[in-house]
Parts: C-alpha cells; sequence; structure tokens
C-alpha cells in the first residue's frame, strides 16, 4: 500500500515503516459483546446482522488516517493520486450489506407513553421516572446476557 502513495510525507508510510510519530491513536467505542447465538436469525430477517457485527472488524487506522488526511470537506471528496473519490450510500449499502431502499426513518416521533411502550416491548422499563431515550448503558446491563430458558418470544 504505501508503494501506491509516492510522497514519503504522508501518513500512509508508516504501513511499511513502524514509526508512530503521525499515527494518530484511534478510539472504538461500542456496547462491547456479540450477539447472542440465538438473535441472528432475526438480526438476518431484518438485515442487520453485518452492522451488528461491525465492531469486530479490525480496524487499521494507519489506513483510516492515511484517508482522513486525503478528505476535503469543501468537496466531500478523497483527493488520491489516482484522482477523487468519494462514498456514497450505495457503498456503504454494499459493505454493511443494510438495505437502503423503502421508506426513510426520520424525524421525531412523540410517543406519550414511552415507559410503558418500553416495558411492553422489552419486558423492563428504565427507573428514572420520565424518560426521552434509552441509554447504551442500560441495555447492557439489562440485556447482555440472554438466559439459556429463554423462550423465542423473549429471543425476539
Amino acid at each position: 500500500m504505501g508503494s501506491l502513495i509516492n510522497n514519503n510525507n504522508h501518513i500512509s508510510s508508516t504501513i511499511n515503516e513502524m514509526g508512530s510519530y503521525r499515527v494518530l491513536r484511534g478510539r472504538v467505542n461500542s456496547v462491547g459483546f456479540l450477539p447472542d447465538e440465538r438473535l441472528i436469525p432475526y438480526l438476518e430477517l431484518a438485515r442487520f446482522r453485518s452492522a451488528a457485527l461491525i465492531w469486530t472488524f479490525d480496524l487499521r487506522y494507519d489506513l483510516i488516517f492515511a484517508l482522513v488526511e486525503r478528505w476535503r470537506p469543501e468537496t466531500h471528496t478523497f483527493h488520491l493520486p489516482c484522482g477523487e473519490c468519494t462514498v456514497t450510500l450505495e457503498d456503504v449499502a454494499l459493505q454493511l450489506g443494510l438495505p437502503i431502499d423503502g421508506n426513510a426513518v426520520m424525524g421525531v416521533s412523540s410517543i406519550s407513553r414511552s415507559g410503558a411502550l418500553c416495558y411492553e416491548l422489552l419486558g423492563r422499563s428504565p427507573s428514572e421516572g420520565k424518560f426521552i431515550s434509552l441509554k447504551f448503558s442500560w441495555l447492557k446491563a439489562n440485556f447482555e446476557h440472554l438466559p439459556s430458558t429463554a423462550n423465542e418470544w423473549e429471543v425476539m
């Protein structure tokens, strides 16, 4: 990869050298657990399996930061020696296997009894009285481990 870019000052040159003077440190903020195997068929049915497992991929920070260095926000493109390129929604859909057809999910929804709806759908609800959103930390604390005795309804 380093030979593709003929610029020794470029961050990608650290791929072939072990020098880390220009390599930034990466940080992954993820839920941090694999979904239970019994959930996989439902994730596949929703066409969300690849997105649910994306945090398990190895990240090459040297390559990521090489792209960061080539990004031009004014044109929303990467300026590479071979020309310009950009990432499209179709590219992301192909990489992650996510559906991009159909109705968009957007906007603000107003649910008058969000706590009751949360309890109805999940079987429990945060005890913080009135809440507006669920935190991943709460979901992880309450649903990280699926009981071995869970029936199909609980798995869904």
